[in-house]
């Protein structure tokens, strides 16, 4: 038995070393992240590329994202937990600073591009980690924490890195965006020399004949669909939130900086508190309610947008508590939704099976988010703000019968 498979050692576990480098190689590689994710459109539109190619940016970053969480299972399949959260930590971080020189179209893309490559690493490798670092009875509350870790950023540091660019300067926000996945990177190379590989033996029961499913067939993938759509739907109704809220909203800043903080803390707060009750209660709790939740917070939202038109000046106070209450309401499901789907899939698929679980959760938050911009953006233009945030509503209610058999029959 080597070092890393004794269960004894201190850095298994929540409070070991290894899930402790985890959670702040996560911190700080997300922080890069979420502060170029504004500012590189940004800064394409005021180098002439216009919104056309202002959002080429993030497509083709969110595009190569999902492209490498494809190859994630094969890859953490051959050795891949040992090096691919620090090299994805690199990518990501790494060319960062090369944004300020590349001011044309073309540059920008590339340089999106391999960040974006990075990014799939790092989001498919981290919630894998996550779980194989721990023993099965607290993988609900590991994913819990690695979401607390990946969901800070967006809330302290998704608008405070459009006010550093427009005050500090460009150059300053590409600088730290690059440096601080640099260090995750470091603190991530750790996490193998104080834990091994993160293997699942490490943490949890023996991947023998007799543990879980293992890996990529297709029963493996069948017994993920139904979380995936859960997480898929849930996703693209996010977009409407975090892409929509804003625009009809512009000339009431306050409710928009009110609503769009609740929807990220409560987020937050939703991912942990369902993956300490799953953990003490030893099966999935909320994922119910959750989704009435969300279904619900949505339903306000629509209702607070619902008489937009030409002339309207913007909600008044009945419609702007709606509004944030709704985005709350949303967020708090949502977050719960997240942990549980997660914690669903990291049961089904079996240790052996993690890296295909991690990669299918992210595929469909991913994923869902995209093509939420796109979905909800097509049925604005159709019918109104109100109801496209309806619909979404409509799709999240609709999904509650997924969410009541996977609480009836989690493994």
């Amino acid at each position: 038995m080597t070092p890393a498979e004794r269960p004894d050692l201190p850095h298994q576990g929540l409070r070991g070393w290894g899930f402790r480098l985890l959670v702040l190689a996560s911190v700080l590689s997300f922080s890069g992240y979420v502060l170029l994710l504004p500012v590189v459109p940004l800064w394409a539109a005021r180098g002439g590329a216009g919104e056309l190619g202002a959002g080429a940016t993030t497509a083709v970053f969110m595009g190569t994202t999902v492209l490498t969480q494809l190859a994630m299972p094969w890859l953490l399949d051959h050795g891949g937990y040992r090096w691919t959260f620090a090299v994805g930590a690199l990518l990501l971080g790494a060319p960062a600073p090369l944004l300020a020189a590349a001011t044309d179209l073309g540059p920008l893309l590339a340089v999106s591009a391999l960040r974006g490559v990075g990014f799939g690493m790092v989001t498919v490798v981290g919630s894998a980690l996550a779980a194989r670092l721990v023993p099965p009875e607290q993988i609900g509350r590991a994913a819990g924490y690695y979401g607390m870790a990946v969901g800070l950023p967006h809330v302290l540091l998704l608008s405070g890195g459009v006010w550093a660019a427009l005050n500090l300067g460009f150059e300053a926000v590409f600088w730290a965006a690059g440096a601080a996945p640099v260090a995750g990177a470091l603190a991530a190379a750790g996490i193998w020399l104080l834990a091994g590989s993160g293997a699942a033996g490490a943490a949890g029961p023996p991947a023998g004949p007799a543990a879980a499913p293992a890996g990529r067939g297709g029963r493996t993938y069948a017994r993920l669909a139904a979380p995936l759509l859960l997480m898929l739907v849930c996703a693209l109704s996010s977009s409407a939130v975090v892409t929509f809220l804003a625009i009809p909203l512009e000339e009431a800043a306050a409710v928009v900086f009110a609503a769009l903080l609740a929807y990220g803390l409560l987020s937050v707060a939703g991912r942990w508190a369902a993956g300490a009750l799953s953990d003490r209660r030893r099966r999935i709790v909320v994922l119910v309610p959750a989704t009435v939740a969300a279904a619900v917070g949505m339903g306000l939202a629509a209702a607070a947008l619902w008489p937009v038109e030409p002339g309207w000046t913007g909600p008044g106070a009945l419609g702007a508590a709606a509004a944030v209450a709704g985005a709350a309401l949303f967020g708090a499901g949502f977050g719960a939704v997240q942990n549980d789907t997660l914690v669903v899939m990291f049961r089904r698929a079996g240790p052996r099976g993690y890296g295909t679980a991690s990669a299918v959760w992210n595929i469909g938050y991913d994923g869902g988010a995209g093509l939420g911009a796109v979905v909800v953006g097509l049925a604005v233009q159709a019918a109104g703000y109100g109801p496209a945030f309806a619909l979404t509503a409509t799709a999240v209610a609709l999904c509650l019968p997924v969410a009541a058999v996977l609480v009836r029959r989690p493994h």
